[in-house]
């Protein structure tokens, strides 16, 4: 393994999302991850499409990390996961809260094994509190949180009817802020030597991350002018050569307006009394954005308009697909599309790191791993003999895929910037 994280082990008990995204951004900066499935698979092996118990969903968050499965509900398996852990740096899970606990995998019994144990817990509404025990998916954390009614007060009128992002927010969200937290409790235990536990509740996360919701907390009238940009003042339009595109500069609020008038040279329209102040140009939006929109149109080409948005300090970004991106000049400069095999003669392409750093090395995101995969592996390195290793198998403890003996082909390497994939 290569990068800033390398020599640090992850044992990963988490599935679908949250944890597993956590995990593999850890084991992106460079952390060896270790995934512990239960005989009933990680779900997200199956979303569509999927070949084999093996789908792209799966393998964007667990490619590259070894897999192990353990069922703990028969004697032997227990032992097996301690000994697991008690070479761990860091543990990752995101089961409903005190899941673990019963299996006698909980932080407060590992920690006394292994005191530099650093235990990362993802769930819906924390570990305390009269919501612990509740189920948490990212909808119905993100309705809890304030993320949907705010969707829906801003674009109700647009929807018809409420609706849900079709993006896992609140998962995402909680995975990368459970991988900030677990880098602090690593450098913290460089000085103490001590490891410790990291409760992270996804409903809070989407508070910490709305920059927002000092808005909506606060009980004074913000009036009819927003204090700062919402997503609501972001405007559409359509190019000169047909493609649709949004600004990040509002078209309504008074310190933003000036740019569009030095971008059109039109400082004539600060003195029509439609668009004289911020309350105005909202009534007259429609006429406002028409006038905009006729003036790209006398552009040649997208080009020379994103020069003049770039002089008046105006950002533009234009509407594209994901396989549009990928297509880019900057995704083959970032490398920011990497191939994966998987595992059944064809390759996914996956998003690749969202870093780059002067020293460290990455390494090749890696191959996703069969369930069981390495089992022998694994546990072998750990000292459990073969023998041991075949009655684990033959009694049950250890499960595997039938295709998990089959070698992985190996990753795309990650290529240097400019010659990516």
């Amino acid at each position: 393994m290569s990068g800033p994280l390398t020599g640090i082990r992850v044992v990963d008990f988490s599935r679908v999302l949250a944890g597993p995204l956590c995990a593999r951004t850890l084991q992106d900066l460079g952390a060896e991850v270790i995934k512990v499935e239960p005989p009933s698979p990680d779900v997200s092996r199956f979303a569509f499409p999927s070949t084999d118990g093996m789908s792209g969903y799966y393998a964007q968050q667990n490619a590259g990390k070894r897999n192990v499965s353990i069922n703990l509900n028969i004697p032997g398996a227990y032992e097996l996961a301690l000994k697991l852990c008690d070479t761990a740096d860091v543990v990752v899970e995101n089961f409903r809260a005190g899941t673990l606990g019963f299996f006698g995998l909980d932080y407060e019994t590992l920690s006394k094994r292994n005191p530099r144990l650093i235990y990362a817990s993802i769930t819906g509404y924390g570990q305390g509190g009269p919501w612990r025990g509740r189920m948490a998916y990212a909808p119905t954390v993100q309705a809890e949180a304030g993320f949907t009614e705010n969707s829906v007060r801003h674009y109700g009128e647009a929807l018809k009817e409420p609706r849900t992002d079709s993006l896992s927010h609140a998962d995402v969200y909680a995975g990368l802020q459970a991988v900030i937290a677990i880098l602090a409790a690593l450098n913290s235990r460089q000085t103490s030597a001590q490891g410790q536990y990291i409760d992270v509740a996804m409903a809070a996360t989407l508070l910490a991350v709305n920059e927002r919701a000092h808005v909506d907390l606060s009980d004074d009238d913000i009036g009819a002018e927003p204090a700062v940009l919402g997503a609501t003042d972001c405007s559409f339009f359509t190019g000169p050569q047909g493609q649709f595109f949004t600004v990040a500069t509002s078209i309504v609020g008074s310190r933003t307006f000036p740019s569009w008038l030095r971008a059109m040279r039109r400082v004539d329209l600060m003195d029509d009394p439609r668009f004289s102040s911020a309350a105005a140009r909202r009534l007259n939006f429609g006429a406002l954005h028409q006038i905009i929109q006729s003036w790209i149109l006398t552009f040649a080409d997208m080009a020379r308009l994103d020069a003049q948005f770039d002089e008046a300090k105006i950002a533009m970004g234009e509407i594209r697909s994901i396989k549009e991106l990928a297509k880019s000049e900057w995704s083959d400069y970032w490398g920011a599309v990497q191939l994966v095999p998987d595992r059944s003669g064809g390759e996914y392409r996956l998003p690749g790191r969202p870093w780059h750093f002067s020293r460290d090395q990455l390494t090749p995101i890696g191959t996703p791993a069969f369930q069981g995969e390495h089992n022998r592996e694994v546990f072998r390195d750990l000292g459990v003999s073969e023998a041991e290793l075949q009655r684990l198998s033959e009694t049950g403890v250890l499960v595997a895929h039938r295709r998990a003996h089959e070698p992985a082909a190996a990753a795309k390497p990650l290529e240097a910037p400019g010659q990516a994939v």
